[in-house]
């Protein structure tokens, strides 16, 4: 008799990220932003993703962090500090921490909805969700298990792909989330303010139009995002 699986408030959800320290956090936008500015979106993006996941029915929220906690923080998480080494290891440490099933996001993706977050358990065995880049923004594993990380390319354009193909290879049912956009140059911030203008994220985006805007797709991408939320 297969073993009843656990409610959905039973998930844990996890983020992973780095204290948005400037010179640390989105180099990939430094020129046209400076470092500082560059934190400052690294931030809104963070906090956005942090209030999106307590919308979320789940038992537990997890921030596996590189750095100090700060006034981005919501109350209602868990911290575990980040354990050393490549991307694949910090990743599996993460799913190492926690018990039942588990869904992981990053900071990069602030345009993350609740719905987007809500998986179905009794569906799959690992959820994915593709970014643009060739990477993934998201992975579930109804059974954590670090095995299935360790070793995989981090930060290249076969990433997800190979991942994937791990997952599959471990005989999981995998059922996949909508393709999202990282957010690492000035095309990607000024294309994701677009698609959630009410964010924080697009907030400060707005706020570096001039230098985001030119470097992307022309003058006035931003402000016309703008003038959508307040139509």
């Amino acid at each position: 008799m297969t073993a009843a699986l656990p409610p959905q408030s039973a998930n844990t959800l996890i983020v992973i990220a780095k204290q948005p320290v400037p010179g640390r956090v989105k180099t990939r936008l430094v020129p046209p932003c400076t470092h500082e500015q560059a934190a400052a979106l690294a931030e809104a993006a963070l906090a956005d993703t942090l209030h999106t996941i307590l919308m979320v029915p789940a038992a537990r929220r997890v921030l596996v962090l590189e750095g100090e906690p700060g006034s981005w923080l919501p109350s209602g998480f868990e911290i575990v500090r980040q354990c050393s080494g490549p991307l694949d290891e910090r990743l599996a440490s993460a799913f190492a921490a926690v018990d039942g099933p588990a869904l992981l996001v990053g900071m990069d993706t602030p345009q993350v909805t609740s719905g987007l977050l809500t998986v179905d358990w009794q569906a799959a065995d690992a959820w994915f969700g593709p970014a643009t880049d060739g990477g993934f923004w998201a992975l579930g594993l109804r059974v954590p298990d670090p095995a299935l990380l360790r070793g995989v390319p981090m930060s290249t354009p076969s990433t997800g792909a190979v991942q994937r193909a791990r997952l599959l290879a471990a005989g999981l049912r995998v059922a996949y989330l909508p393709q999202l956009r990282d957010v690492d140059t000035a095309a990607d911030a000024v294309a994701v303010a677009r698609e959630a203008p009410q964010s924080r994220f697009a907030a400060r985006a707005r706020m570096l139009a001039g230098l985001l805007s030119p470097a992307s797709t022309g003058e006035g991408a931003l402000t016309e995002g703008a003038h959508r939320e307040t139509a």
